[in-house]
This record gives structure tokens, C-alpha cells and sequence, in this order.
């Protein structure tokens, strides 16, 4: 659940650099952006990295949980298989088994509470990091479009990097609000 990294270091250095050649002034405002944007997608991307990451750690323990739940049933249906085969043969059945068949069961329904409890938080944490990712790709083509807006020499670009900017905000605001 990596968070892609898109290198932009070449795109700002372009950008400052015609932004100091330059002599219009709107050109010095794409360079000013375009660092803003990218301190808002670092910030974006520790977040959805952190969100990632703990969605992933919480669906191990679920299936780990899930794992030892399966265990337990196993255990339990030899304990039963082995029980019914004592009642065929007419034979004593062992009081320890039947206390463990108690534990079993038991142990098994914190086990399916605990699984489910995990599987749910990783669920949430993946809800979380979705609108971030896609705050992340927004800042990263606003960026893009800053650079284009300088190399093109058409100010319309820079509107279109500073509405992507903004939507980026919207879903960095929104994710870290859910």
C-alpha cells in the first residue's frame, strides 16, 4: 500500500528557475504554488502512509486472530470425533476433554469478536487513506500543471494548478475529518 512517489524536484527547479528569468510577476506566483502544493503533498503523503500502514498491521492480526480461531475448531472437532468414537466403543470418555471442549468454545468466540473488532478498524483505516491518496495525486498534478503554466507562458494553466490545489485540500481536510 505504498503511497507512489512521483519525483517533483525537477518540476520545481524548473519552475523557480523560469520563475527567476522571468519578468512576469504572475510567473513568480506558479513558483510560490507550486511549494506550497508540494509541502501539502508531503504532509498528505506521511498521513496516507500512516493510515496505510495501520490497515495493513490491523488486517494481519485479524487473520492471525482468524488463524487461531481455526485452530481452536480443529481441535475442538477432534476432541468431539474422538469422544463419539469412546460412546461407540462403549468406553469412558476423559473429563479433561470435555472441559477443553468448554475452553474451545469458549475461546472461540472472543477470538471471532476480537478478528472481526480488527478487521473493522482495518476497514476504517483504509477509508481514511483513500481520500488522502487521491489528495496526494491531486497536489502532485497541480504541480505538473504549475509546470506547464511556465513553460507554456500561459497564466490560464496556473488557475487550473491552484483549482487542483484546492480540490487536494478538500480531500486532505476530508480524510483527516473521517
Amino acid at each position: 500500500m505504498d503511497t507512489p512517489e512521483v519525483p517533483l524536484e525537477q518540476v520545481n527547479e524548473t519552475i523557480e528557475e523560469h520563475a527567476q528569468e522571468s519578468t512576469e510577476p504572475w510567473v513568480m506566483g506558479v513558483a510560490l504554488t507550486a511549494a506550497i502544493l508540494a509541502a501539502l503533498a508531503a504532509v498528505t503523503a506521511l498521513y496516507a502512509e500512516h493510515f496505510a500502514t495501520e490497515a495493513m498491521l490491523e488486517q494481519i492480526e485479524a487473520s492471525d486472530t482468524w488463524s487461531e480461531f481455526q485452530a481452536n475448531s480443529i481441535k475442538e472437532k477432534v476432541i468431539e470425533t474422538k469422544r463419539e468414537v469412546l460412546l461407540i466403543l462403549k468406553k469412558d470418555t476423559d473429563p479433561e476433554d470435555e472441559a477443553k471442549l468448554l475452553e474451545y468454545k469458549g475461546h472461540k468466540a472472543e477470538l471471532k469478536q476480537k478478528a472481526e473488532e480488527k478487521g473493522r478498524e482495518s476497514i476504517k483505516h483504509l477509508r481514511e487513506h483513500v481520500p488522502l491518496s487521491r489528495s496526494l495525486t491531486l497536489f502532485q498534478v497541480g504541480i505538473a500543471i504549475g509546470a506547464i503554466s511556465v513553460l507554456t507562458k500561459r497564466r490560464a494553466f496556473w488557475f487550473v494548478s491552484i483549482t487542483f490545489g484546492v480540490i487536494g485540500v478538500g480531500f486532505l481536510v476530508r480524510g483527516l475529518l473521517i
